[in-house]
């Protein structure tokens, strides 16, 4: 079956004649023509068509379009795919050509004047150097040799037949080419990518408080997505990093949201919505972003999200796996105070008490803090410690490491404000996404029911009835007053 991306072609049916021999049907978007095509290259196949009126509009003077149309903003904030200038592309079989950027161009002589489709032109790794290649085997062998041929208007007057030529990867050749263009691709993308991580000139401010950042661009990514909870991914996934923050800075410089792609009047307005709407990461529907992951460059004809896709459905397919070994890791947690992570709570509860004097457990049972109480207040320390002040006097620092000298010496780690002051809803939204700190948290009196209960269990005497008279025993006992009480019920 044919797989064809141009958005002039679409409905795409299989099916067997009724001598068994396979057969595709494909509608044109841009023509209202449909074609029935027998799986053998070089040969005319038979179709159904009604008239080819949209050709003989393009011949006047008309316009066809081949792919759907960007927007000026959209094509000019995409950085070209390397570094210096980027070959043109050449007509296979006349001296035109054209800039890359303007591929469409290109397709639409290619249909117009030579009859000539390419199938699935989104996917091919390398076009300038794909429409070389054809234009030196086209020189050497006959068209038909290597394309399908689609004659429109079989049924028609002869006048008005016309052959069309399809070149795809169902031609052995044509599908070598495209993945040794994939290939050559990957190795480029993956040096680059290496090129960037040895690379210890960088230098660049962030986009969202004007930090500046020097040597290994992993620094600025890890500060974004700490500081700011703006993840773009992991430094090791991306690729053209430097044109990436371009593309991103160049968004938010013409005041344009970077998730859903909205334009404001002002910064301030931008801002808020990013932050209100939680609008700080990119639009991964956006295909301009694309090229900057490594992953869409792995295999041939995927996209990330089909990649990702196969991979879900392998986890789900592996249902008889044996799980019996398998240990689940600890919530690894931060430190309130300083950049300090441990893999267990023992140990981070520690580290705040040793090195900064703070001791939640002893505040959470001298204040009998609730669960959410327990929240606020992991919230409310955390950004007064991102914001440079301290929690318990207000004061404001030039610096987190000020700050955190301020509270070691005044011995500020256990004053709390009033209660006013931090048990506020607000302070329910956490300061950092993930924060492992949150997810440890318990409510103090499940802590003290469960212990009280077992107290209770132990401390509560249980005292047997003196059964040294019987006949006492039945005439006082509880029992025979309930049974009496119910046969009077009954």
């Amino acid at each position: 079956m044919f797989h064809m991306q141009m958005c002039s072609w679409t409905s795409l049916d299989s099916w067997r004649d009724g001598r068994g021999q396979l057969k595709t049907t494909l509608k044109l978007v841009d023509y209202p023509i449909k074609i029935i095509i027998n799986h053998k290259v070089g040969r005319c196949f038979d179709h159904v068509t009604p008239k080819m009126a949209a050709c003989a509009g393009s011949r006047d003077g008309q316009d066809s379009i081949l792919e759907p149309l960007c927007f000026p903003e959209q094509r000019a904030d995409a950085p070209s795919s390397a570094p210096g200038a980027e070959p043109p592309l050449l007509c296979p079989f006349c001296p035109e050509s054209v800039p890359l950027q303007h591929k469409d161009v290109l397709l639409k002589h290619l249909l117009l004047g030579h009859k000539l489709v390419i199938a699935d032109v989104k996917l091919i790794a390398d076009l300038p150097k794909y429409m070389l290649y054809w234009k030196g085997r086209f020189l050497e062998q006959p068209l038909t040799d290597f394309c399908s041929v689609i004659k429109t208007n079989s049924t028609g007057p002869v006048e008005k037949q016309e052959d069309y030529f399809l070149l795809c990867d169902v031609l052995p050749e044509d599908r070598d080419l495209r993945e040794k263009l994939q290939q050559k691709r990957l190795e480029e993308v993956l040096e680059q990518q290496q090129q960037e991580r040895d690379d210890s000139s960088f230098h660049r401010l962030c986009m969202f408080c004007s930090e500046e950042f020097t040597g290994n661009r992993a620094s600025l990514l890890n500060h974004m997505a700490r500081e700011h909870s703006f993840g773009i991914g992991l430094p090791d996934n991306i690729v053209y990093c430097d044109q990436f923050l371009d593309t991103l800075q160049s968004k938010l410089d013409n005041l344009q949201c970077l998730y859903c792609e909205k334009t404001f009047r002002d910064k301030t307005t931008l801002k808020d919505h990013m932050r209100k709407k939680a609008h700080r990461r990119i639009n991964a529907n956006n295909s301009t972003y694309d090229r900057f992951y490594v992953i869409n460059y792995l295999e041939l004809g995927k996209t990330w999200e089909e990649v990702q896709s196969e991979d879900d459905r392998e986890l789900l397919d592996d249902e008889d796996d044996d799980w019996s070994d398998w240990q689940a890791h600890p919530v690894s947690a931060v430190c309130l105070f300083c950049d300090h992570q441990s893999e267990t709570m023992d140990q981070i509860y520690t580290h705040m008490k040793e090195e900064h004097g703070f001791d939640l457990h002893y505040l959470r049972t001298e204040l009998n803090l609730r669960f959410y109480q327990q929240v606020k207040l992991v919230n409310f320390i955390r950004r007064q410690i991102h914001q440079s002040r301290c929690y318990g006097c207000q004061q404001t620092f030039p610096s987190r490491d000020g700050v955190l000298r301020h509270i070691v010496s005044e011995g500020h780690a256990m004053k709390l404000p009033d209660a006013s002051t931090w048990n506020q809803p607000q302070y329910y939204f956490p300061t950092y996404e993930n924060d492992g700190l949150l997810c440890t948290l318990s409510d103090s009196d499940d802590e003290d029911d469960e212990s009280g209960e077992r107290r209770r269990g132990e401390d509560v005497p249980v005292i047997a009835e003196d059964i040294s008279d019987l006949r006492a025993l039945k005439q006082s006992s509880v029992l025979k007053q309930l049974l009496k009480n119910r046969g009077s019920c009954s």
